[in-house]
């Protein structure tokens, strides 16, 4: 696996031109129980997909079924979801990661804007927490090139 996204957005242009290229995935997998049983979004999402990249939209637990499944590791994989609850239950569930890159997590009435393109709520926040305690850094880049930033120094400063 290359790369494990949460960005609200999905698969938008900033995944398709910028780090699918980067990351020289030939698959992206998005892991949302929501999503894989909306036909409609399933249908946007797969052809929103850059030439030559499969996508795939799988529920969570299947997402967790295929990781283990010994041929995925011959994949070269993004995995993206919409929001931290989800990628903590797919680590959770035995996906390996060093690093959790952030995009995107929509603004609602439940949420506290922590950046410009970043909101949580409290459940948000404690999924970034387990995921920093197991020492997962929380990389915030909306492409490639940007600067890294660490989510959790600004969520250490916000109180939830």
């Amino acid at each position: 696996m290359r790369l494990l996204r949460i960005d609200s957005r999905l698969l938008h242009g900033q995944v398709a031109t910028n780090w699918a290229k980067i990351t020289k995935v030939e698959r992206i997998l998005v892991a949302s129980d929501g999503v894989a049983r909306d036909r409609i979004r399933k249908t946007l999402i797969v052809q929103a997909a850059p030439p030559g990249i499969k996508v795939n939209i799988v529920t969570i637990a299947k997402m967790i079924r295929i990781y283990h499944d010994l041929r995925f590791s011959t994949f070269n994989v993004m995995i993206l979801v919409e929001n931290p609850i989800d990628a903590k239950k797919l680590i959770a569930g035995g996906i390996e990661v060093r690093s959790v890159n952030i995009g995107a997590i929509s603004f609602d009435n439940s949420r506290k804007m922590i950046t410009d393109t970043i909101a949580v709520n409290q459940e948000d926040a404690a999924a970034f927490k387990w995921m920093h305690e197991r020492q997962i850094k929380l990389d915030v880049r909306k492409v490639s090139g940007d600067s890294s930033k660490d989510l959790w120094k600004y969520l250490d400063s916000k109180e939830f």
